[in-house]
């Protein structure tokens, strides 16, 4: 079986490491912007870096598209031309159902079998046995050829929809905290009453150390916040597919936005902090809009 990815940012790494075991005979990868990191984690997950989506598709039997929300689409298209009736094109991005379903269309016009994967928990630590979620035609047998080598993923439709709409809806209670967290100690740090808060929190949700959940929700909104910002406009987008106004998906955005307007993860140097102190203390010091 060989294996290819489209984008190999980190999810893609970490399941290319996990899936590097006797059964797959190679694994290869398409990324339009490649970095010395990028080269030196294809090196880590012994995955050989391709020049073409082309040589891409000619490459592999099942091909995984892990690229940004908002390339979705694209690099459907872009590798839809040479996808022929032996591929399985599995596309892990989260975005809305109705962008699935017109990915689908995309792929299935070539010939291939169309899989839309949602992936329900971050990458690291699970790897490629992240839990899973399947759909679409091509799901049972992207599902029964994976599965062997540990890749856990529970099909839940033959339909395209309901595993993105699973994860778009999971996402505005997950980012949302990320937020919201985020915002708590911006401004409670300035009055020093974080630690106040956080016991508060402990006294009224018993059995969750807010503290250590700030520490890592704030940290992967300055790695991740990007990503989380686009992933938030699928999920308004797919809100407001069904004609509910998405309200606080649109405002999740803003706050992931304004991570990235502030330059914090060229501060960390692309690394999470250590805690949500660090954070605060690096916001105060470089303001939005800052040079």
């Amino acid at each position: 079986m060989r294996i290819g990815f489209v984008g190999f940012g980190e999810a893609a790494y970490h399941i290319a490491k996990g899936l590097n075991q006797p059964g797959i005979a190679s694994i290869t990868a398409f990324d339009i912007n490649v970095t010395e990191q990028l080269r030196q984690r294809a090196r880590e997950a012994r995955t050989r870096l391709v020049e073409t989506n082309r040589e891409l598709a000619e490459s592999c039997d099942i091909m995984l598209s892990a690229v940004t929300a908002n390339q979705a689409a694209n690099a459907a298209e872009q590798n839809a031309p040479y996808l022929t009736a032996a591929h399985i094109y599995a596309d892990l991005n989260s975005v809305s159902p109705g962008l699935k379903q017109s990915i689908a269309r995309v792929i299935e016009a070539s010939g291939a079998r169309f899989a839309e994967i949602a992936m329900m928990a971050p990458v690291p630590p699970y790897g490629h046995k992240v839990p899973m979620l399947a759909g679409g035609a091509g799901a049972a047998e992207f599902v029964e050829r994976l599965a062997p080598f540990g890749i856990s993923a529970e099909i839940v439709s033959s339909e395209v929809g309901t595993a993105a709409a699973t994860k778009m809806f999971r996402s505005i209670i997950v980012k949302g905290l990320e937020a919201l967290l985020t915002e708590c100690v911006l401004g409670a740090s300035r009055y020093n009453a974080d630690e106040r808060v956080f016991a508060s929190l402990a006294e009224s949700f018993p059995g969750i150390h807010w503290k250590q959940l700030a520490d890592y929700m704030v940290g992967r909104v300055v790695v991740h916040g990007e990503r989380r910002a686009r992933e938030m406009e699928e999920v308004a987008a797919t809100l407001r597919e069904i004609e509910i106004e998405p309200i606080m998906a649109d405002a999740i955005v803003r706050r992931m936005d304004w991570s990235v307007e502030a330059g914090l993860k060229q501060l960390f140097g692309g690394e999470a902090p250590k805690n949500y102190r660090d954070v605060v203390n690096a916001a105060a010091k470089k303001p939005v809009g800052a040079d």
